[in-house]
């Protein structure tokens, strides 16, 4: 097929394409861990047909310093050939997390340089909504020839987000909730001190989505981010709290075009566990 490869599938697309040569399905759901649930367990009970489980769990780089850090390119080469992806195959992901987690999966696979990744615009929820046809189990895959990837680009460090409090070269947008950010007392996520980077600004994720749990429409997503103080013609780095819905940020920014976007990957679970890190806490002044 020659046309291009949207970001965001609806289910109807899905529908009518799943089954095509080299379009591969991936359940990218990950959960909270206050959320209890087994995202391989849920997977086996129930999934898209012929969709395979894209574990992001193991998809962290345990020799990093930083907390759930992005995987090293040779463990996503691995895993990808793991699930017998080959280098041109078409990939669309879903699925079923309050955190959304096919955002972080996304950028995963794009910053890494991989083309031809989308999104099932609601995931599982609004497929299963719709009576969509599901199955369970798991179907062993060949192991395909493992791809090549550089290191991932469009990532932040800590060091990095300590030199642009001076130079403000990077508008800082946090996707977590409000309360998270301007709040006073303990992250009930991360267990850490609420707060923020000094200077970012505040787009909390849920504000992308429609009420069915699909992504608004690029108008939208425009005006959200100017609510926010965003200055959509300059730089945005992204974070959250482990760069998850950070990312979430960034799939919206790339739906309407704007690709001159980063992503904090350590996110407040590193700078808010570091006693050196400058930090601002409670209201707006």
């Amino acid at each position: 097929m020659n046309e291009t490869f949207p970001s965001l599938v609806s289910t109807e697309w899905l529908a009518a394409h799943l089954g095509e040569p080299r379009l591969v399905v991936l359940d990218a759901s990950r959960h909270l861990p206050a959320a209890k649930r087994d995202p391989q367990a849920e997977f086996a009970a129930a999934h898209i047909p012929g969709a395979r489980l894209f574990d992001l769990a193991k998809l962290v780089d345990e020799t990093s310093a930083t907390p759930q850090a992005l995987p090293r390119p040779d463990q996503l080469a691995a895993h990808l050939s793991g699930l017998g992806i080959a280098p041109d195959d078409r990939i669309v992901l879903y699925d079923d997390s309050a955190v959304r987690t096919a955002a972080r999966a996304w950028f995963m696979l794009t910053a890494n340089g991989r083309d031809k990744v989308a999104i099932l615009d609601g995931g599982l929820a609004k497929w299963r909504e719709e009576g969509r046809a599901l199955e369970a189990g798991t179907t062993p895959v060949a192991r395909a020839d493992p791809a090549t990837f550089a290191a991932a680009t469009g990532v932040r460090s800590k060091a990095d987000m300590l030199a642009n409090l001076d130079s403000s070269a990077e508008q800082v947008v946090d996707a977590r909730s409000a309360d998270r950010v301007f709040g006073t007392g303990i992250d009930p996520v991360h267990g850490l001190p609420m707060g923020r980077i000094p200077g970012s600004l505040n787009l909390p994720y849920t504000d992308l989505f429609n009420a069915d749990g699909t992504y608004k429409a690029p108008e939208a997503i425009r005006a959200a981010f100017a609510a926010a103080g965003v200055d959509l013609s300059r730089p945005v780095t992204t974070t959250c709290g482990s760069g998850v819905t950070a990312s979430v940020l960034l799939f919206a920014l790339h739906l309407i075009g704007k690709h001159d976007t980063a992503l904090y990957d350590g996110s407040w679970s590193e700078w808010g566990a570091d006693p050196a890190t400058p930090k601002a806490q409670g209201p707006e002044a």
